[in-house]
Order: C-alpha cells, then sequence, then structure tokens
C-alpha cells in the first residue's frame, strides 16, 4: 500500500502536552500491550502520532507542542487484537483514542488523556468484492487511492473523494460521517456504508448491516456512524460500488450574486436532477481561486455516469442557471478546480505566518441559507483582528445544502487562541440560531465539543445513555463530543 503524509509537515521540536501531563499507564500495561501487537514507545514518534490536522494545534506544533500526548502507539493488524487492546484497556482503565489517516481538521484522533493511541492503519486492504452486487468489504486503515485503484480493476468505484483522499481511511470516513466532492451523485458515506464490523469496549465484536433495506429494528449501522470512536472501533467496513462512469459533462456559470446562485442550486435539486460536482463561490472566493473579478458569483457542475443520465441532469442545470440569471462561463474553469481541489498549502503557509485561518462547514434547509450565509459572515467579522469571511456551497440536497465558510484573522502572538475561539463561538452560534446543523462532514471531535448540547438539545441525553451501555468504563475517545469522561474536562478551549 502507498505511504502516506498522515498530518501536516511542521516538525514538533518537543514532545511536551499543551494539555499538561497525561495519566501514566499502570503498571506492567504496555508489557501487556506488546504482547498483543505491535506498540510503538518511541517518544518523537508517539508525539508526532498523536496530533492531526486541527489548524489551532498547527500552531501549537509550531511551538513544539502536541495537545496531548499518547503514553505508546498500538498498532493492531487484526479484529481479534482490536479487541484484545479494547479488553486490556477497559479492565484497566486507560483511555484509548482510536485513529486512521488522522486528516481530521477538529481534534477527534487528539488522545485528550493521553493512554493508548489505537492506530488502525495496519489494518489496510480490501477483503471482497461482489461486483454483481456492487458490494465491497474493505479494512479500515485503507487509503482512499489504494481502494479505488483497486476497484478500478473490477470496473467500480466508490465514489467518495473528500479534500483529504489522499490521506484519509475508509474508518475514517465512517467515524467522521464524511463526504466526498462527488457527494451529491453518490451520497455521504452514510449512504454509501451497507455494513460495518465494530468491536466494542468490552472486545465484543458486532456486526451490522449487510442486507439492503432491512427492517429488523433500528439501523445499527447508522449508531456508529458518525460517532468518532466513542462507541466502538469500526474493523470491516462494506460499501455500495458503482460501475465506472461511461460518460462525463461539465458546465460553468455565473450569477450576479451568491443569492441567485443558491436558488439555482435549489432548483436543480427539487426537479430531481443530482450531478456529482455542483460548487456554488461568492465573489471573493470566485475571484480568489475561481476565475472571477469580484463582481459574480462562480458555480462550477460536474456530472459522470450513464450518457443519457447525465445529458438529462446537464440539460435541466443549463435551464435553471438560466432562469436564475446564471450566464455562461468558460467550462475549462472545471478543469482548473479539478487540478488544485485538494491543496491546502496556502493554508499551511499562512498558519506559519501566523494567521489564524479555519473553515466550517454546516448544511440546513434550503429556506435558511440565505440568512445563515449573513448572519455568519457578519458574526466573524465583528470579532476582533478578523480579516475575512468567505463561502462556498459544496454539497446540495433535496432539502438543503452544505456551506463551508472559510475565516482568517491577524492577532498578536499572544491572541491566537482566544482569537481562534471567538471567531469559532461566533460564526457556529450565527449557524445553530438561524437553524442549521452543528457540521456537515467534518465532525465534533474537540474543536465543536462545547456546541453539542446546544445541537442536540434533550438529544444529548441519549447520546449519552449509548455510551453508558456501550462503554460504561468510558475509556473510548474520552474527551470528544461533549460527552461525560471518567478522566475529566479536556483542558481547552
Amino acid at each position: 500500500m502507498t505511504p502516506r503524509q498522515p498530518t501536516p509537515p511542521i516538525e514538533l521540536t518537543g514532545t511536551a502536552g499543551r494539555w499538561g501531563a497525561a495519566r501514566p499507564l499502570p503498571d506492567g500495561f504496555a508489557a501487556t500491550l506488546v504482547g498483543v501487537c505491535d506498540v510503538i514507545t518511541d517518544v518523537g514518534a508517539v508525539a508526532d502520532a498523536s496530533r492531526d490536522w486541527w489548524p489551532l494545534a498547527m500552531h501549537w506544533a509550531l511551538a513544539g507542542q502536541a495537545p496531548q500526548v499518547a503514553a505508546v502507539v498500538a498498532r493492531p493488524a487484526s479484529t481479534e487484537q482490536v479487541a484484545a487492546v479494547l479488553r486490556a484497556c477497559t479492565a484497566a482503565g486507560v483511555p484509548v483514542t482510536p485513529a486512521g489517516g488522522r486528516s481530521g481538521v477538529v481534534g477527534a484522533s487528539v488522545p485528550a488523556f493521553g493512554g493508548v493511541l489505537l492506530d488502525l492503519t495496519a489494518l489496510q486492504g480490501i477483503v471482497s468484492v461482489d461486483a454483481v452486487s456492487g458490494l465491497v468489504e474493505v479494512l479500515p486503515g485503507t487509503f482512499g487511492p489504494d481502494l479505488e485503484d483497486e476497484l478500478r480493476g473490477h470496473g467500480l468505484t466508490v465514489g467518495h473523494y473528500p479534500q483529504s483522499f489522499d490521506i484519509a481511511t475508509v474508518g475514517g470516513w465512517v467515524a467522521c460521517r464524511g463526504a466526498g466532492q462527488y457527494s451529491t451523485r453518490y451520497g455521504k458515506i452514510e449512504a454509501i456504508v451497507a455494513g460495518l464490523e465494530v468491536v466494542l469496549a468490552d472486545g465484543t465484536v458486532v456486526r451490522t448491516g449487510g442486507t439492503p433495506a432491512a427492517a429488523q429494528g433500528p439501523d445499527l449501522t447508522q449508531l456508529f456512524v458518525g460517532s468518532e470512536g466513542t462507541l466502538g472501533v469500526v474493523t470491516k467496513v462494506w460499501l455500495k460500488a458503482h460501475p465506472l462512469p461511461p460518460s462525463e459533462q461539465r458546465a460553468a456559470f455565473a450569477f450576479p450574486t451568491f443569492q441567485d446562485g443558491l436558488e439555482a442550486c435549489r432548483r436543480i435539486l427539487r426537479r430531481g436532477a443530482t450531478p456529482a460536482v455542483l460548487r456554488l463561490y461568492d465573489a471573493p472566493e470566485s475571484q480568489r481561486g475561481q476565475g472571477g473579478d469580484g463582481t459574480y458569483c462562480v458555480l462550477l457542475v460536474l456530472d459522470e455516469g450513464d450518457e443519457t443520465l447525465v445529458a438529462a441532469t446537464m440539460a435541466v442545470v443549463a435551464e435553471e442557471a438560466a432562469a436564475c440569471g446564471g450566464s455562461d462561463l468558460p467550462r475549462d474553469l472545471v478543469e482548473r478546480w479539478m487540478h488544485h481541489r485538494n491543496d491546502t498549502s496556502a493554508l499551511q503557509a499562512l498558519t506559519r505566518k501566523g494567521f489564524v485561518v479555519d473553515t466550517m462547514e454546516i448544511a440546513a434547509p434550503w429556506a435558511a441559507l440565505p440568512q445563515i450565509f449573513d448572519d455568519v459572515r457578519a458574526a466573524m467579522m465583528a470579532v476582533p483582528h478578523a480579516r475575512a469571511a468567505t463561502c462556498h456551497l459544496s454539497h446540495s440536497y433535496l432539502d438543503g445544502a452544505c456551506l463551508y465558510f472559510t475565516f482568517a484573522a491577524t492577532p498578536p502572538p499572544e491572541a491566537v487562541d482566544e482569537t481562534y475561539v471567538a471567531l469559532w463561538d461566533a460564526g457556529q452560534r450565527a449557524v445553530l440560531a438561524a437553524g442549521g446543523n452543528l457540521s456537515h462532514h467534518h465532525g465534533v471531535g474537540v474543536n465543536r465539543a462545547r456546541f453539542m448540547a446546544e445541537a442536540l438539545g434533550p438529544g444529548m441525553g441519549v447520546f449519552q445513555a449509548v455510551k453508558d451501555a456501550l462503554d460504561p468504563a468510558g475509556v473510548l475517545n474520552p474527551g470528544k463530543m461533549g460527552l461525560r469522561s471518567p478522566f475529566g474536562e479536556v483542558a481547552w478551549p
């Protein structure tokens, strides 16, 4: 399998945990793990494995710090080894944090209280392919390019292409309820997953799903999708696969306002068309990356699949774009986007220069999107030191869409953390107040944990009850998603 660069290329100059000393392992516990699977104890390697792409943590890494550092990294190579590690951690009360490619941006794979970092990337590869049914059985540590390369030999594709495609794993897609850039055609990961094998905290192995459209009680697969390792550890995934698309068409349009473009996208989806890519950029983002001059908003469209269906979809797109004031732009804008769509080097460069920069993706019903577009940008720009708050629409559905905000600030060095927190507080609460959700595909992790009770309301108690039932010792990824932790509170924000 292809090696991956799992975290930003910022070298740690030390191994201090910014959140204080982690809980030490019980005497003899590391030796117990060594008897189960491969264990990494090298201090530098463990510190590097204890971080992900959380933008605020990148600032801390420049100072030689990770948020928190695990005691050891365990690398199981089978379901049985995962079960043995979890049994040991539960029995000893040791926190265990599952991790894959660590491409997340909200601190979900940071070991908030130390303990064991459970690296699942040794569980790699496709186990089986049912080409007749269009199902693929894959291990959670498999990276996106490896999955798609092998599936193409079977004439299939899963169609899940997140921006982190090169460095994210299938297990990470499932854990964070991820979305690919072609999700309007293929669906988010929760629509692609057909079944799971999950190891619970006590080592019990359960299988969910496996047959289409089952009416045999609640869908347990969806209980674990998006749970970010707090309810169990995914060790196998069954994904739905499509035939490789024989046809593709592209288009681009300019709209006088973002609201005009929103209405066009809404009408396209309401007519039943689902182009794989439907990306609408506000005027600043259109100027920054899509060839605009700052006076119009760019909509990029791409569809793939059966030639007849693609032609019909693009006909609907053209009709509704014109009806909402859109004018044609060169189709090569889509090709330009294809070439740079996964490049995050500019964000890393700004971080190195001291900028606070991050993204916030949410989803809401169509009726709420115009207000959210206005309110979030205004709320963020009211934060001291804010420099920019821009937006694009990236994923669309029958009932609503995802808005993806990018924001930046230039605080003095001593105000980086407080500015970051203030921007998130302003933007996220503006979303919730206007009827949007907490996250569309980045997940919750540490960064959004403080908003969970607001977002779920009484449902937070249901989530906590499920956590208590499946993980009574509270060892699975503690400190995340706003759930109670027996190890105390996370020392942030």
